[in-house]
């Protein structure tokens, strides 16, 4: 496979993008910016082993070994950290006792202790004539006098020998060991193979260097076959960490791995971790198969880990290879050319599966505009008009003239023909005529679910084209869009869990096996029960942050994200025992990142941790676990229990419908579940209206106010009144009222807008009503008339002021003993204010008349 594709997106090579020439003039002036970390201009490039990037050694204290495949240890540090881990104990612990280690073998070879420019060849760090030299001194001095030599001494009288120069295999960045410029290792390579063209040194060469200080001429049997030995392709370069070798790499190939090498490590994003080891791999691939480009490489022959860095590599270089104009022409579009990378998403959007060059412009056009004004909040409505497009392109490539590439051959016919030709394959389970997917036969089924998107997707490009007036200058008929009608989808919702599935998920043995399923205790059965009690999404829950917790008040309350609505750090209430599972998994947390850095996380440290971190791609603990890896466990879970279809939204539907059961009207549910309007709210209660528990809080019962003719009465011998009396009491709010000081104005030709009879003296009126939002307000005026009737000069202005207030107070009282009948005194008597989203409460919509609370009074001290 060509690694062309990921590249350009489309099937015609490079047209549409920079030429080669440009390619390298641009990088290389990328490369030469002041910006450019001067480490990676080199062809052989050194990283120091704490790189924040590509760093490599192991990470306790002063050891020397390498890291062992890209973890924090190296191999006898990482066994002893596993030993230790499996006993229960942490990082801090195993970074106290480890003892850190010498390098097995150099990272870089050294020279000999004697000849600059010489390799070492063993430990003694002398060249290999030198080392034998050594050898054979030291056991003639041991044999003559049988004392041993001093190594010292002996290293003072050695005569160094000229260097011999590079390797001469091309992309081996070692120094030679001998006149036969190979490496040591290629050296020993060159004996393995039978020494093809018999290269050799002549005799007692060693003594002609060592008089005339120039290496000596070689000797062949075949000397062009030895040169085509060397410069044939080799087994890939030794890779040693730290090291990056780029020699015999064409210029744009090694250009391309410098740049984005640097790249990576100024945007590289948490967990994408590309060792040093893997560019080399993907180095010694563009080398071995002579590529110009990173481009031209056929990933099929790479290694893995070659092709994965490789194909990461191509997402960088496309967005410098290619303008917004180029791609465009090249038929994709990058979202980061507009800076914007939509969340869990790439950059790139390939639109090549749009034939018809009219229809990918207007798309293109269409979505670069809405990036640069107002981009949206996720992909799916740019994956919906693609989406259109493409199935659009396919319809009108085999159905119009000329394959639809002269959009002003296209008409209305066109577009009905269309739209039928999808609502057919719907109806018939038909596959998709240009809409492919992953699977064994690559097909994607037409449902009307899809038909509605595409439908939508499409009608939404053509009515922009058309009021942007794009239409008309392409020709393109308007009655071809406008007969494209707004599809209208049918959304199902999810049913709450009925009572046996609720029971069985909240088994305490069902929720052992659930959480015995997280193998790793990533939090499965926290999560579960944590969507239960709050009844977020489940993405709030999952992508929660260590401090999503606190006591405000002693009130227990759970802090998080709401995606949809986007409210960061919204607060709810929740159970002291959601709280104390969530207390504990932040311990467990905080110990896992202790065990992977040897310290506590900081205070801004712990804002940024997730509280459910995943394990892969998570260096720093930043990202929580996947939906996917929620959803496949949770649906085995509940496939075990033998429960049918069920899956994790449906505890937000039941957390809904049991609010409204106990008591709570849609205000409350939609601000709970952090819904945009009451209409969403409606969408997750599943209550029918003959639910008793419903009509109680929905039924509207009013009181006459202090003006009526009997202010106060019992109402139903002091209970709650039946559904009949209630029904025959209602009064609509909306219809038949208007807002007065203190209540409602019931009189028709005032609700109706004529002015007041009464000059708007609502409190002496009949026709005024009191709710119990106004409760605390009439409380106010009790204690006012008492604080007047206090200051009256003598007792008999304080008796008539009482007198007077009289009617109003037992109206008070009424409205007091009716609200508790109705278990709203508590909740009356916290209102304070009238909100707008106070209007929809039971405490604002359940009122009585005020005669009839007045009465009520009466009664009660009749009875008394």
């Amino acid at each position: 496979m060509r690694s062309l594709h990921l590249l350009t997106a489309v099937t015609s090579g490079t047209a549409g993008s920079r030429t080669k020439s440009d390619r390298l003039e641009l990088l290389q002036a990328l490369i030469a910016a002041p910006t450019f970390d001067p480490l990676f201009r080199e062809d052989v490039i050194i990283v120091p082993g704490d790189h924040p990037t590509y760093g490599w050694i192991c990470q306790v204290a002063a050891c020397q070994r390498a890291a062992d495949n890209s973890r924090e240890y190296c191999q006898v540090h990482k066994r002893q950290w596993f030993e230790i881990k499996a006993k229960g104990g942490n990082v801090t612990e195993f970074l106290r006792v480890a003892q850190p280690l010498e390098s097995a073998s150099w990272h870089v070879i050294p020279d000999c202790l004697i000849c600059p420019g010489v390799p070492a060849f063993s430990k003694t760090q002398l060249c290999y004539l030198h080392e034998h030299q050594w050898d054979a001194r030291r056991r003639d001095h041991e044999r003559r006098t049988g004392h041993p030599l001093e190594f010292d001494t002996w290293l003072a009288r050695a005569t160094a020998y000229p260097a011999f120069g590079d390797c001469r295999i091309t992309g081996c960045p070692e120094r030679s060991g001998s006149p036969l410029r190979l490496c040591y290792r290629h050296e020993r390579q060159y004996r393995r193979e039978g020494r093809p063209g018999n290269a050799r040194m002549p005799t007692n060469w060693s003594r002609t260097l060592a008089k005339s200080g120039q290496p000596p001429k070689l000797l062949y049997t075949d000397e062009g076959r030895f040169r085509r030995w060397c410069s044939e392709p080799k087994t890939p370069t030794r890779r040693i960490n730290g090291r990056l070798s780029l020699l015999g790499l064409r210029p744009l190939a090694k250009a391309e791995l410098q740049w984005v090498t640097v790249q990576h490590a100024q945007t590289a994003e948490e967990g994408a971790n590309w060792p040093l080891l893997w560019l080399q791999a993907a180095a010694d691939c563009c080398r071995e198969q002579d590529v110009n480009s990173l481009v031209d490489l056929d990933l099929d022959a790479c290694p893995h880990q070659a092709r994965q860095v490789t194909k990461a590599m191509l997402k960088h270089l496309r967005l410098i290879y290619f303008s917004r104009q180029d791609t465009k022409d090249a038929g994709f579009i990058e979202t980061d050319h507009f800076g914007v990378r939509f969340p869990h998403t790439e950059s790139h959007i390939d639109l090549t599966g749009i034939s018809q060059r009219w229809l990918r412009d207007l798309l293109w056009d269409n979505l670069a505009a809405e990036l640069t004004s107002k981009p949206p909040r996720s992909r799916g409505p740019f994956d919906a008009r693609r989406r259109g497009c493409v199935e659009l392109s396919a319809f009108l490539e085999v159905q119009a003239p000329g394959g639809g590439h002269d959009p002003t051959l296209l008409t209305e016919s066109h577009m009905v023909d269309f739209i039928a030709d999808q609502r057919h394959r719907a109806k018939h389970k038909l596959p998709s005529l240009g809409l492919r997917r992953q699977g064994r036969d690559g097909t994607s089924v037409m449902t009307d679910g899809i038909v509605c998107d595409n439908l939508n997707g499409a009608r939404r490009l053509l009515r922009d084209a058309l009021e942007t007036g794009a239409s008309m200058q392409i020709g393109l008929d308007r009655t071809f869009i406008v007969v494209l009608p707004r599809s209208q989808k049918k959304v199902g919702r999810r049913k709450p869990f009925s009572d046996d599935v609720a029971k069985a998920l909240a088994d305490p043995q069902n929720l052992a096996d659930l959480e015995a399923m997280d193998s790793e205790d990533h939090g499965l059965r926290d999560i579960w029960e944590a969507l239960v009690v709050t009844g977020r999404r489940c993405s709030e829950v999952l992508e929660a942050r260590l401090e999503c917790i606190a006591r405000h008040g002693k009130i227990p309350m759970f802090w998080h994200d709401q995606t949809k609505v986007g409210n960061f750090d919204e607060g709810i209430r929740i159970s002291e025992r959601c709280f104390r599972r969530l207390q504990e998994r932040q311990n467990k947390t905080i110990d896992r990142f202790l065990q992977r850095t040897g310290r506590l996380p900081s205070a801004d440290e712990r804002l940024q941790l997730a509280l459910f971190p995943r394990r892969p791609t998570n260096r720093r603990g930043l990202k929580g676990v996947s939906y996917g890896w929620f959803s496949t466990l949770f649906s085995t879970w509940v496939k075990g229990l033998d429960l049918g279809k069920a899956v994790p939204h449906q505890a937000r539907h039941t957390l809904a419908t049991n609010l409204l059961k106990a008591g709570a009207n849609l205000t409350h549910v939609k601000r709970y579940l952090g819904q945009i309007s009451e209409a969403m709210a409606e969408h997750y209660v599943h209550i029918a209206n003959t639910d008793p528990k419903l009509n109680a809080a929905l039924e509207a019962v009013w009181v006459g106010g202090p003006g009526a003719a009997e202010p106060g009465i019992l109402l139903a011998g002091g209970e709650p009144l039946t559904r009949a009396e209630a029904e025959a009491l209602a009064i609509d709010l909306n219809r038949k009222s208007t807002p007065a000081e203190g209540g409602f104005c019931t009189f028709q030709p005032v609700v109706s807008g004529d002015a007041c009879p009464w000059n708007l003296n609502c409190h002496s009126c009949q026709e005024f009503v009191m709710s119990g939002a106004d409760l605390v307000y009439w409380h106010r005026k009790r204690e006012q008339w008492r604080m007047v009737a206090e200051g009256a000069p003598d007792s008999k202005t304080a008796d008539y002021l009482h007198e007077l207030f009289e009617p109003t107070a037992r109206a008070i009282a009424g409205l007091e003993k009716a609200l508790e009948s109705f278990g709203l005194l508590d909740e009356a008597l916290a209102l304070d204010l009238r909100r707008p989203q106070d209007y929809f409460g039971r405490v604002w919509s359940t009122a009585f008349r005020a005669r009839e609370l007045a009465e009520l009074d009466t009664e009660d001290e009749e009875a008394a």
